[in-house]
């Protein structure tokens, strides 16, 4: 027989959510000329993690323009579970916005598997300027259908290898090692094309996981790997930057629907405002990441690069399939 239960923190994040929700889905019944929203919005990242900033300033701009109609509260800190948890309590509507990374919404929306490919981006100005410009739109748009209305793009960095026992330099020395990944399929086979066993596993478990050796170690960028402490259990961090994938503020449907035109073109701007604020915020954060755990002992690892991109052929034939994915990522490659 199945269970019908629900982890407990999973369960109960979900009903916090419900319930906080129950009074935004009050206001938004309420005549469109008087209507109120105190929009909710989850992050798993701590208060002062540059994705959480940025949506609390777009929080500001709206109460600032709105003469403190909508306002927008931020539960960081994974408060209300886990990025997949966010997801569907923002779907439903118990959430009204949820910022995560696109990996996250891989088996969802599946133009969001182009931006998180490996090694599509040459650098960080070019990631920027692929979304800022109607290929970042055309991504956002196709996730309307699935439920979300995308509204800007964040920074992730470069995402890179850390491990607890040895270093990794060469695409073989990552052969059987244990690499937790996000719960994404595009993910696992990314790590597998390395010819390492890839872990999904939520993010709020693998400082625990690295500790006790139940993985040999992670992937993300410098703020996650210094925010989540797990510089103190896996000292190598090998610069592989094998993606860039962004992080996505997305919007509930559910709600977007109940608003009105003013109030959703009030948000769209807002949004987009917020992202010049957060890359100042990100870029400071990630010096200062590194810094901060080259200070406590951390080896940093060159790596040899080609011999990553070369192993991804195989990545790309799986995932990029559609004639529009394919031409996503030709565009992607073509911008200067």
């Amino acid at each position: 027989m199945f269970s019908t239960r629900l982890p407990r923190v999973r369960l109960g994040a979900l009903m916090a959510a419900m319930a906080a929700a129950a009074a935004t889905l009050a206001t938004v019944a309420m005549p469109m000329a008087a209507q109120a929203a105190d929009m909710r919005s989850a992050d798993i990242h701590p208060e002062d993690y540059p994705t959480v900033q940025a949506v609390r300033h777009m929080g500001e701009l709206l109460k600032q323009r709105s003469n403190g109609r909508l306002t927008v509260k931020v539960f960081a800190q994974g408060s209300l579970g886990s990025e997949k948890d966010a997801i569907e309590q923002t779907k439903i509507g118990a959430l009204s916005m949820v910022r995560v990374n696109s990996a996250a919404m891989n088996n969802i929306c599946e133009a969001t598997i182009v931006p998180t490919m490996p090694f599509l981006f040459r650098s960080t100005d070019h990631m920027r300027h692929v979304l800022d410009g109607p290929i970042g739109d055309d991504i956002l748009k196709s996730c309307e259908k699935n439920g979300f209305i995308g509204l800007a793009w964040y920074d992730s960095g470069s995402r890179s290898m850390y491990t607890t026992k040895r270093p990794i330099r060469t695409l073989a020395d990552a052969r059987g090692m244990k690499i937790r990944v996000q719960q994404s399929d595009l993910w696992v086979s990314l790590l597998e094309a390395m010819h390492a066993n890839a872990t999904p596993m939520p993010w709020g478990e693998v400082y625990t996981a690295l500790k006790t050796g139940l993985v040999d170690g992670a992937e993300n960028n410098w703020p996650s790997y210094e925010s989540s402490r797990q510089f103190e259990v896996a000292k190598y961090y090998s610069l592989t930057e094998h993606s860039m994938a962004p992080e996505m503020l997305l919007f509930s449907k559910v709600m977007w629907d109940r608003m009105s035109k003013d109030d959703q073109a009030m948000v769209r701007q807002a949004a987009k405002d917020s992202v010049p604020y957060m890359r100042k915020l990100w870029d400071e954060r990630e010096l200062k990441s590194r810094k901060m755990v080259e200070a406590a002992g951390v080896q940093i690892i060159s790596v040899d690069k080609t011999s990553f991109q070369a192993a991804m052929k195989p990545v790309y034939d799986r995932f990029i399939t559609s004639a529009q994915m394919k031409d996503l990522v030709r565009r992607a490659q073509d911008t200067k």
